[in-house]
């Protein structure tokens, strides 16, 4: 909208450990559960509206190539090492025990819950043997430790060019960037293979027909923000697009997370590219895919909690988004977690705020604005009136819509989500106190009135169609309603839409153990060039012919607040404690 060339792409990390485990519990093949959770997750994020060029999976046949390209440069330059290290079985199966299923208590900051791969209380990375008291998560035994050979990222051979590029991020989110800087103090290499069967298989001679070591998916998973861009250049028709984005300095690079994994983008992620490029301690040649732009801003939540813990489907603690989208719609959620989300501190989902937020902010502020304003013009013009002079209090308002364009633009521009939406909200709220002020309904009454109430009326049609522009990017869902409520033809706020492709693009892809061609899934893209939102006032056109409107958010039951929906109930006291 602000006129800036994006590219949006993400997509689902397939390889995670406890896809095998979910697998086997239900006797399916695993490529099968990562295809359902996979086409799941993409319709969810369609049905919030979330406008990617490209998300895809990190299970196709580009992706494999790209990562082994990745492996390869890093390995020649000589930032992967092997190494032996202890590896974890399960005594009474034999099999390897996947990190992220030994629990124990974190030798650092001492949280009785920490994984063998991360400690979510303090973010620290782990490693099971670190544990103290491990226990397997599967079935509750000690696991036991084996010696076992694997290539480590060597983390410290980077770790002067990572503190140093660290070192010149000045805007990034306080909590972010300490942690990040912490993170350093304990530069140790890190391992980015691991004894499992599913994953993208090791290109080097002895390892890549070896089905029991593949690489991990705390090496893959980052990758796939560059292998997608490269898919998005293929099935754009213009494979050499992604440079434009990955190999440009004007380029800017934002990556979105929650905090437990700013280790993977302000550590792992730019230690890969800086290594594959050959800038740590040990040098190194440039490779295919040239010299990738590190990260220009980790932007990392701190976590939504419900009832005070993490949310966790393994925990049972849960809310679906195909549940919420089903009973709500997306821009209520999208609402509730731009305006009162964890931006900067852990934040407790309530029912009861939620129904507050929805009905007292939305509702009665939002959508109650766009109803009166346009139901007075229709019933007393027809149409969009034609003002006569402006007055004070309407050039004040005007005044105040226009300066905060460039007030949420500067939020948004610096990722403070939270502070845009308020300055949005704020002309919302200044607007329907000029309405109650102006009084438009009893200046309909009075004949005299007649120009008076056109002006006040067109002047808050203005303000409407301004706080739509501004609140577009949180709710496009609704921003496009109140464009037609307004008398205007056409896309507005473009949404996504889902596309079914097959795993064949047309190149030659270098590597070992290739994920079969021709495999079908679901792509998120969509034709956002030919929406008409753009960052600016639209002036409203005396004379544009309105209709009644039609009811834009509908309120809450008060009740709802107590109960929550029956697919996520508000817990007894009783019930939380035990």
């Amino acid at each position: 909208m602000y006129g800036n060339d994006v590219l949006m792409v993400s997509g689902t990390d397939e390889h995670g450990t406890p896809l095998l485990v979910q697998a086997d519990k239900e006797g399916v093949n695993v490529r099968e559960l990562t295809d359902r959770y996979n086409r799941q997750i993409v319709e969810d994020l369609v049905g919030l509206g979330l406008s990617y060029d490209l998300f895809t999976r990190t299970t196709t046949r580009n992706h494999y190539a790209v990562v082994q390209e990745l492996f390869k440069g890093l390995y020649e330059n000589g930032y992967m090492v092997k190494e032996t290290t202890k590896g974890a079985i399960s005594p009474s199966t034999k099999r390897t025990l996947p990190d992220r299923y030994i629990e124990g208590t974190c030798p650092i900051c001492g949280a009785d819950d920490a994984r063998g791969d991360q400690c979510d209380n303090c973010g620290n990375q782990l490693d099971p043997v670190d544990l103290i008291d491990p226990r397997s998560k599967i079935n509750g035994e000690t696991p036991e430790f084996i010696d076992t050979e694997h290539f480590l990222l060597d983390l410290p051979a980077v770790g002067e060019a990572l503190e140093e590029w660290l070192k010149t991020r000045e805007n990034w989110r306080p909590n972010v960037l300490k942690f990040s800087l912490n993170l350093i103090d304990d530069m140790r290499p890190r391992a980015m293979t691991r004894d499992i069967d599913w994953g993208v298989p090791v290109p080097i001679d002895g390892w890549s027909d070896n089905g029991a070591k593949k690489l991990y998916v705390w090496f893959d998973a980052v990758i796939g923000y560059l292998s997608a861009a490269i898919e998005w250049a293929h099935r754009s028709g213009t494979p050499e697009a992604w440079k434009d984005y990955w190999l440009n300095d004007d380029a800017l690079h934002y990556y979105f997370q929650g905090k437990d994994n700013i280790t993977f983008h302000s550590q792992i992620w730019p230690a890969e590219l800086l290594g594959y490029a050959g800038k740590g301690s040990k040098g190194g040649e440039v490779h295919k895919y040239g010299e990738p732009k590190l990260p220009t801003e980790i932007v990392s939540s701190e976590f939504l909690t419900m009832s005070g813990s993490k949310f966790s489907s393994s925990k049972g603690v849960v809310i679906y988004v195909k549940d919420f989208l089903k009973e709500f719609g997306p821009d209520p959620l999208r609402y509730f977690i731009s305006v009162a989300g964890p931006e900067n501190t852990d934040t407790d989902f309530t029912w009861d705020e939620f129904v507050r937020r929805i009905n007292n902010e939305m509702a009665n502020g939002w959508g109650n604005l766009v109803n009166r304003t346009v139901s007075m013009a229709h019933k007393n013009f027809g149409e969009v009136p034609e003002p006569g002079a402006l007055e004070e209090a309407d050039k004040k308002i005007l005044a105040l819509a226009e300066e905060t364009f460039d007030t949420v633009a500067e939020s948004l521009k610096h990722s403070k989500f939270k502070a845009g939406i308020t300055a949005a909200m704020h002309v919302v709220g200044e607007a329907n106190a000029y309405i109650a002020d102006q009084e438009p309904w009893k200046l309909a009454k009075d004949d005299s009135q007649r120009e008076r109430l056109a002006t006040v009326l067109w002047t808050a049609l203005q303000v409407v169609s301004d706080c739509n522009v501004l609140l577009t990017p949180y709710l496009p869902h609704t921003a496009q309603k109140v464009h037609e409520t307004l008398g205007r033809d056409g896309v507005w706020a473009a949404e996504p839409r889902i596309e079914e492709v097959h795993d064949d693009i047309p190149v030659e892809l270098v590597g070992v153990g290739l994920p079969e061609e021709g495999h079908t899934y679901p792509i998120i893209t969509g034709d956002y060039d030919a929406q008409q939102a753009a960052w600016k006032r639209i002036d409203v056109e005396p004379g544009t012919a309105l209709a009644k409107p039609k009811p834009l958010i509908a309120k809450l039951d008060p009740e709802l607040a107590e109960t929550g929906p029956e697919w996520a109930p508000v817990m007894p006291a009783a019930a939380e404690d035990k």
